[in-house]
């Protein structure tokens, strides 16, 4: 069934549904029930993000446990389960909210549209033998990392609340159950156009690249080709995504296919963290044993992802099916250099660099090499730089680093500014404080044994980094 609706009613806690993806052919989506849950009890509510969204916050986070478990539906609801597939590790499967439910896109009063999604809801058809439920610490995690990155100004998906179902899952051992209210600008993925160009027909694909350019690109509606310019503009959203992720030495751990949006916005938070030692081999998913999402290989999965994304558009990017590949290839190409062109104007200003210099790339290419041959702590060490410290290890007190920051200085004394105001410049994007994999597990675990204490002060710190 195909519907669009539009509800606005006071005893609905603020959500104002219009579910135009309902309007997409039937093979993306399935309807399907609320699953129920035994006693749902939200145990940590974003405020702020709901009065955001022109929620009722209050009437939200005291009556709202039943809708935000999926238990209950809001007036208006979608109550579908998103199909798609995806590359896992290379290997190209059919996908699907396997335990999510897409209960609507809510509208805000600027007319600013969102997915709701709940992410542990239950089984679905695309559940693929699994139960669909998900345990609190790992929602507690995703809560806490989106909120973190949103808070160092990187495109993600936020968190709304997190609420405790009551009913017990399994996994190695008994689990709580929990629910993951989950805000995205959409779960429009590469992997969702992947999805269409194996399983639908050239229709499909076309109304599915129509759909995100109404959504999220409506002013590339009018370019000669609005196909390859969905391609280009996707480059650029995820080439500056990515460079956001290498200059505050965050690790995804789990680029597929399924996990890149069409919006540019960071998706899933699995095995991710945070680097501290600086490595560019570093990984945080205990299944990449080869390292294919490893820190450093990241802005080439991001190509790589981006190489699918135009295959599955080649059929209406043109006819001739030479034509579609040399467009896209043009586009494709461009990645390299859009992405450095976003990491490097990302690490000059993290040095306090504010225009760019013949010798800068070299500058931060040498300081990275000095960091990893002396194990220094990424985090920590720019902002050491920025506070003007040199802390008493191997980095800074290496020979090599005074030689460094002679040059550094020098680059510095170009600029019409004051080494104090450089340093300001330095300590606004550089954090003091980052979600620590090892606290954040600390916390997560004190959680769930009963003392929420620890994550509430993280989060709070975390807010403002």
């Amino acid at each position: 069934m195909r519907r669009k609706t539009m509800t606005e009613k006071e005893d609905n806690f603020g959500f104002r549904f219009d579910n135009s993806y309902m309007n997409l052919p039937q093979m993306f989506y399935t309807e399907i029930a609320a699953n129920k849950v035994t006693a749902p009890a939200i145990v940590i509510f974003n405020r702020t993000l709901a009065d955001r969204l022109d929620l009722d916050a209050n009437e939200l986070k005291e009556q709202g446990a039943a809708i935000l478990s999926g238990h209950e539906m809001p007036s208006g609801a979608a109550q579908i389960a998103q199909a798609y597939a995806g590359h896992q590790f290379s290997h190209f499967n059919m996908l699907g909210d396997g335990r999510a439910l897409l209960i609507g896109e809510h509208i805000t009063k600027d007319g600013e549209r969102y997915d709701i999604q709940l992410k542990g809801s239950g089984r679905t058809p695309y559940s693929r033998g699994g139960d669909g439920r998900a345990a609190l610490g790992p929602m507690l995690r995703e809560f806490i990392i989106s909120e973190a990155m949103h808070a160092l100004s990187i495109p993600t998906t936020r968190s709304l609340a997190v609420t405790a179902t009551g009913d017990v899952i399994y996994r190695e051992k008994a689990l709580d159950g929990a629910v993951l209210t989950r805000i995205a600008a959409s779960h429009l993925r590469v992997g969702t156009f992947q999805y269409a160009a194996q399983f639908g027909e050239l229709s499909d694909v076309k109304a599915l690249a129509d759909y995100a350019i109404d959504r999220h690109y409506p002013e590339i509606r009018k370019a000669d080709n609005p196909y390859i310019a969905l391609l280009e503009t996707v480059l650029e959203k995820q080439a500056a995504l990515i460079a956001k992720w290498q200059s505050v030495g965050f690790i995804h751990g789990v680029m597929n296919t399924d996990n890149m949006t069409i919006s540019g916005e960071t998706i899933d938070y699995g095995p991710c963290a945070f680097m501290d030692t600086y490595d560019t081999s570093t990984v945080f998913s205990s299944i990449d044993t080869q390292g294919r999402y490893a820190y450093g290989n990241q802005p080439a999965i991001a190509a790589w992802n981006l190489t699918r994304f135009a295959e599955s558009l080649l059929p209406i990017i043109h006819e001739d099916e030479e034509e579609a590949v040399r467009l896209a290839q043009g586009i494709l190409e461009k990645f390299p250099s859009v992405y450095e062109a976003h990491y490097y104007s990302e690490m000059r200003e993290k040095l306090g660099l504010l225009y760019p210099g013949d010798q800068d790339e070299q500058l931060i290419n040498d300081l990275l090499q000095l960091m990893e041959y002396n194990d220094a702590d990424y985090t920590n060490t720019f902002r050491s730089l920025a506070e003007g410290e040199r802390p008493n290890n191997k980095l800074f007190q290496s020979e090599q680093f005074k030689q460094w920051e002679t040059a550094w200085f020098e680059r510095i004394e170009q600029q019409d500014m004051t080494k104090e105001e450089t340093l300001q410049v330095m300590k606004s994007v550089n954090p003091a404080v980052i979600p620590r994999n090892h606290l954040v597990e600390q916390s997560i675990n004190e959680f769930v044994e009963g003392d929420p204490s620890m994550f509430a002060e993280m989060l709070q710190v975390l807010t403002n980094p």
